[in-house]
């Protein structure tokens, strides 16, 4: 499952995957030119589907808005 940002004039997605245990991962892609995907590091993990993704958000905004 995936979640679709347009940040900054920048597109991401935010891939999600069940985790070891009742946990799931988030992970934080950029769309580039031509639809390659590369990674950006963020990761995040939670209970949930939502929350995990909601994490990783907050995290790549963080970055982006510390990153002038």
């Amino acid at each position: 499952m995936s979640r679709q940002l347009e940040l900054k004039g920048r597109q991401f997605l935010i891939l999600s995957e069940p985790n070891v245990g009742p946990a799931w991962r988030a992970t934080v892609m950029e769309v580039k030119q031509g639809g390659t995907q590369e990674p950006l590091g963020i990761d995040a993990t939670a209970d949930t589907r939502a929350a995990a993704d909601d994490a990783a958000e907050r995290e790549l905004r963080r970055l982006l808005k510390t990153a002038h």
